[in-house]
């Protein structure tokens, strides 16, 4: 159990669109007055999800409560970043009560959890536990399955064929490093396409890990992801990485796999004709995940763009203010290959 006088660390860890964001939103709003310093790692040049999350307007977690590290994937920049963030943290006149970290869904979360053995964190902060988010509907479809007997017969037919997945890498590591999985976008499926999704998780860890079930009305609230008092740092020999396994043979560490760019448009006239171009644009184009701010013709507030697979999720969370140029702007996550001219053109096809 973790020390009481440390300040309590909650890694918020999951996939491309599994819902980290909205997981988020909804443990501030029932925080019942514990003060939260969010730390979120946004992947790609627009911080999309703490701009959501600073609207919220919760008392518990105000805009300086939220620290947004958009240089890159966290477990590269640990000493440059990270250290100096939770040390700024320490120092602040706003102490928090507990620190909820989000990861970005190409993070690796082993390397963050070691960070909390440096002298600099250790003797301060403790992690809490490690919650990894899985899109139900997406697992159900067999996007991130990982069948090695599978792959292996490929590779013996076809000598051309890359034989390693980064996504279904990234998605076992966030399994295997989990004190707490939440099945997330359960109403999207049927029981019985549940229940396989529950067994392929389960078998993705050897670890005996706490499932639960979430939907559009069941967001697990702050009762149910603090207070876990787990010491993750002190239990992580049983949680190590591809990304780990692949430097004990000396390999180097990047991100090639992903590329993210900002593609910027004008006012939008119709949103419904908008959603049904960019999800031509996601399949044809194999885009992972679209996600920023749009602005719709005729309407004071801003609307929130979502993007997972071929779902779209779009809302209205504020108003425009009155000094804030209004703009579309979308983030486009892919794997290294995708044309980035053609979707950049596509998707600003789609915002007019």
């Amino acid at each position: 159990m973790m020390n009481a006088e440390k300040i309590p660390a909650t890694v918020i860890t999951g996939f491309l669109g599994s819902g980290k964001t909205t997981l988020i939103r909804n443990l501030l709003a029932t925080a019942n007055g514990k003060r939260i310093a969010l730390i979120i790692n946004e992947f790609g040049d627009l911080g999309v999800d703490g701009d959501v999350l600073a609207g919220c307007g919760d008392e518990t977690c105000t805009e300086d409560d939220i620290v947004e590290l958009t240089n890159g994937c966290i477990c590269c920049t640990v000493a440059d970043d990270f250290i100096p963030t939770i040390t700024k943290l320490m120092e602040s006149d706003r102490r928090p009560d507990h620190i909820v970290i989000e990861t970005s869904g190409l993070a690796l979360p082993q390397p963050l959890v070691n960070a909390f053995n440096w002298p600099e964190i250790r003797e301060q902060v403790t992690v809490d536990g490690v919650v990894t988010v899985v899109d139900s509907a997406a697992v159900s479809e067999g996007r991130f399955a990982d069948d090695h007997d599978a792959v292996q017969a490929q590779r013996e037919k076809d000598e051309s064929l890359d034989h390693e997945s980064p996504l279904e890498e990234l998605f076992e590591d966030q399994i295997t490093c989990a004190d707490m999985i939440v099945l997330n976008k359960t109403d999207l499926i049927a029981d019985d396409s549940l229940a396989a999704v529950e067994g392929e998780v389960r078998d993705a860890t050897e670890r005996r890990v706490k499932l639960i079930r979430a939907g559009l009305d069941n967001v697990p609230s702050a009762e149910v992801l603090l207070g876990l008092g787990i010491g993750t740092e002190n239990d992580m020999a049983s949680r190590r990485s591809h990304h780990e396994i692949h430097h004990e043979d000396g390999h180097e560490h990047d991100h090639d796999e992903f590329e993210s760019f900002v593609v910027a448009g004008g006012a939008v006239a119709d949103a419904k004709v908008m959603a049904k171009r960019l999800v031509d644009v996601i399949e044809v184009h194999d885009v992972l995940r679209l996600k920023g701010f749009v602005e719709i013709s005729g309407k004071p507030m801003r609307m929130v763009v979502q993007a997972v697979g071929k779902r779209i999720d779009t809302y209205f969370d504020r108003d425009w203010a009155e000094d804030e140029k209004r703009s579309s702007r979308l983030v486009v996550i892919g794997l290294h290959d995708m044309d980035e001219a053609a979707v950049t053109d596509a998707v600003k096809a789609a915002l007019v």
